[in-house]
């Protein structure tokens, strides 16, 4: 039998996956953009919007508010409304803590952060979320669950920046696929995200580009990010990779580079 906080884990589970657009029992909503990276100085307020679309043909009614968020070693994203030790949402100011909207409504919402004059270097992080009404779901007895989405916003503070590290390569089976993955420790007080295209060339002789995860390397983390082969068109089939494998190229986030340069064999 379905829990509450079965269900609860279901929703946040289903929002991460598919950031920026979530469905729940009576609650249908698109919020733009799915997430925020941006930059501010100590002792000025930085002021930002997120676009909230209720993509039903019923009216909605949202609470909003904020949460501390951490990234779990399986890639998905764990909220918390209690505030976490050094959390900078006591800075954080939305426009409404509730909000009515019509059918097919559209809003664009205002918060901002008034960063302290003492504010160390460092990187404000923090999400934004979005509920739904709860509604009855019928798992044997009826339990009320809401849906909701969370924008996650990162606010570098400062001079704060991303130091990052190789900190080994191997094979990892992702979704089925025998896929090369970079172990990437970030030394740095802020998080990166790595961007570009790696060169590789496989045991058969054919040469693919090799895109990395987007996912984010947090400070003081080391994550394993895989790197996909890329096919000809979006809609072309995963290619199919002979081992051994060789990579060259260097990836970017910002200043930071990192040249890559390996063989991996099964």
């Amino acid at each position: 039998m379905l829990t509450q906080s079965h269900l609860r884990r279901i929703l946040v589970a289903f929002c991460c996956l598919a950031p920026g657009l979530a469905w729940g029992q009576g609650f249908s909503a698109l919020v733009s953009p799915p997430r925020i990276e941006d930059s501010a100085k100590p002792g000025e307020t930085y002021r930002n919007v997120i676009e909230i679309t209720n993509v039903s043909d019923n009216a909605a009614h949202y609470t909003v508010k904020t949460a501390d968020w951490t990234l779990q070693a399986d890639d998905t994203v764990q909220f918390s409304e209690a505030l976490a030790p050094s959390s900078c949402r006591p800075w954080v100011g939305l426009e409404a803590g509730e909000l009515n909207m019509a059918a097919n409504g559209k809003k664009r919402y205002r918060f901002e952060v008034a960063v302290p004059a003492d504010a160390p270097s460092g990187e404000c992080r923090f999400a934004i979320m979005i509920e739904g009404d709860p509604e009855s779901v019928d798992g044997g007895v009826a339990i009320p669950v809401s849906g909701r989405i969370g924008v996650i916003v990162y606010l570098t503070l400062g001079d704060a920046a991303a130091q990052l590290a190789i900190a080994g390569q191997k094979l990892r089976t992702v979704d089925g696929r025998l896929l090369p993955m970079l172990s990437v420790r970030n030394n740095g007080n802020a998080h990166a995200r790595l961007q570009g295209f790696v060169d590789g060339k496989d045991g058969s002789g054919k040469t693919f580009a090799f895109a990395p995860s987007t996912l984010p390397i947090l400070p003081g983390e080391t994550r394993e990010i895989p790197l996909t082969p890329q096919g000809d068109s979006e809609d072309a089939p995963a290619p199919t990779l002979t081992y051994p494998l060789q990579l060259k190229g260097r990836l970017d986030w910002g200043k930071q580079h990192l040249d890559i340069e390996t063989t991996l064999s099964r």
